[in-house]
């Protein structure tokens, strides 16, 4: 007991002492409830929300809501705008339970009428991933918190309803003219945590994000009432500031600055396994590689262990076009190297020693030290079968423009690009890249085949009835894909990420590829 007492005493004398030299104990540092992730590139290139299909997800993710939302930790849909959904035994009929008393930014309700009235917008546009409602006959508000929807056909609309693009729930009585016009001027319209608060295109403090205080999610206990989307298009920069506390986030790292980030004070570094792929569209439609033979000897000229290697750790290898974890993935198709195959093609083809010169140009998104290394390896893997590959890093909005240019003399012969699933499925992949299409959208291979076309025509249904012979359709589709070296498939992401440690709460889901969820998490001392 007299130790107890002793040390009350000191206690007390302390204090006493602390009274009569005036001097007050530190009070905690606020919190910093600013969360400012850190992109490489500019994250708006388009607001509408039913046309959306860029990196402009990033910030949408916080301003708008789907009916429901992919757990992809539990590989589970879970409730969001949607508090239940049920099917009919066909698959033809779902009807899903709204939230009652949800609003939209603007004060208006968002019940059932007001989604129906977004969801018959966004496929009337057909824009952006509004092929995911393809499977839809008609949709019926009964009252103000059911949507029934009718299919033409079986389709997993629970799974499409928690789609990236496409699936936002929004007003389309926003605007007093022109919706679209309103909305590409930064307007926003739905029912999520943060609405806009500034956008200044062009500048590095692109876009802010303030708390919507009405948002049916509420604020109970500590949040981040402002998001910051900061252009910082060098990683080493994007570094310093994260460890300065000048940013939250960091999506992606090179494998190098990752690993000397995991000792750093006050810096969390996690990996997460994709359904992210990195893919060469070789242009089949014009210019050299409209030859089957020619795309054959590129693809078997790279060095596919060589991407992995070099990367260490951000990537694995390919099997086919389907990441592991989703319906479809095999490994009975692969990208293979074989040089000596690649040299008899080009040969055969009158290209070679003795032979026509091969120069081919490849384009792609500046800014991803990732890209700048794969390209690197590429060149070399190409001149050592005597093709030459010269290489353009742009702005994306400019190797999106050369893409789809309508002068087919005027586009690359190779584009390189990232792809991942609208949503928890591989028919993202083949009705946008493989997927004939005038003009051409994200088929950046230009490619037609009317018997693939007619497969993924029909494989959602196959999906919602007959899982195994969706596989094995899948599974067809990528052979047919390796075979005629459409899209040699370079490697499959490891995202490697870095945040600061005062975030808190921060889960990874690959289903929305690079987007944080900043209502979830808590600001920490």
């Amino acid at each position: 007991m007299r130790t107890r007492l002793l040390t009350a005493g000191v206690v007390a004398s302390a204090m006493l002492l602390t009274a009569c030299t005036g001097t007050a104990p530190k009070a905690a540092a606020p919190l910093n409830t600013t969360f400012t992730y850190a992109n490489n590139i500019a994250v708006m290139t388009s607001w509408d929300p039913a046309t959306s299909y860029s990196n402009e997800i990033l910030a949408m993710s916080n301003m708008y809501e789907q009916l429901t939302h992919y757990d992809a930790a539990t590989k589970t849909v879970k409730p969001l705008l949607a508090q239940s959904w049920t099917s009919s035994a066909d698959g033809l009929t779902w009807t899903f339970k709204l939230r009652p008393g949800v609003k939209f930014t603007d004060g208006k309700p968002a019940d059932a009428a007001a989604a129906k009235a977004a969801f018959d917008r966004t496929i009337k546009l057909n824009g952006g991933a509004a092929y995911e409602w393809g499977a839809v006959k008609s949709i019926a508000a009964t009252d103000a918190t059911t949507l029934v929807f009718t299919l033409k056909y079986a389709a997993p609309l629970d799974l499409i309803a928690s789609s990236a693009y496409g699936a936002y729930v929004y007003d389309t009585t926003a605007a007093p003219g022109d919706l679209a016009k309103w909305f590409e001027a930064g307007n926003t319209a739905g029912t999520g945590p943060y609405v806009v608060d500034t956008y200044k295109k062009g500048q590095e403090n692109e876009l802010t994000l303030k708390a919507n205080a009405d948002y049916w999610g509420g604020w109970a206990g500590d949040h981040y009432k402002t998001v910051l989307y900061r252009i910082v298009p060098q990683e080493t920069t994007a570094t310093q500031l994260l460890q300065s506390g000048q940013v939250s986030f960091v999506p992606r790292l090179s494998s190098s600055v990752f690993q000397s980030l995991k000792a750093t004070p006050n810096v969390k570094t996690v990996q997460q396994s994709s359904f992210e792929n990195l893919l060469a569209m070789l242009n089949t439609e014009s210019g050299p590689l409209a030859d089957a033979k020619l795309r054959q000897a590129v693809s078997k000229a790279i060095d596919y262990a060589g991407i992995v290697t070099a990367l260490k750790g951000a990537v694995v290898q390919a099997q086919g076009v389907v990441p592991e974890g989703l319906l479809g993935y095999t490994t009975d198709v692969s990208q293979t190297t074989d040089v000596a195959a690649a040299q008899s093609l080009l040969t055969a083809a009158g290209y070679g020693p003795g032979g026509k010169k091969l120069s081919l140009t490849l384009t792609y998104a500046s800014g991803t030290p990732e890209l700048d290394t794969v390209v690197t390896l590429l060149k070399s893997n190409l001149a050592k079968v005597g093709i030459t590959l010269e290489t353009k890093a742009l702005a994306w909005e400019t190797q999106w423009a050369i893409g789809k240019s309508t002068d087919p003399t005027k586009r690359q012969d190779i584009f390189l690009f990232y792809w991942y699933p609208d949503y928890a499925d591989p028919f993202s992949w083949f009705t946008n890249l493989y997927h004939s299409a005038t003009p051409p959208y994200f088929n950046m291979s230009y490619w037609k085949d009317a018997q693939v076309d007619a497969t993924i025509d029909g494989i959602q249904a196959v999906t919602a009835t007959d899982r195994a012979k969706a596989q094995q359709q899948y599974v067809e589709l990528q052979r047919t894909v390796s075979d005629q070296a459409v899209s040699p498939v370079l490697a499959v992401d490891n995202y490697q990420r870095a945040y600061a440690s005062s975030v808190g709460g921060y889960q990874d889901n690959p289903s929305y590829a690079n987007v944080v969820f900043v209502h979830d998490l808590t600001p920490q001392a």
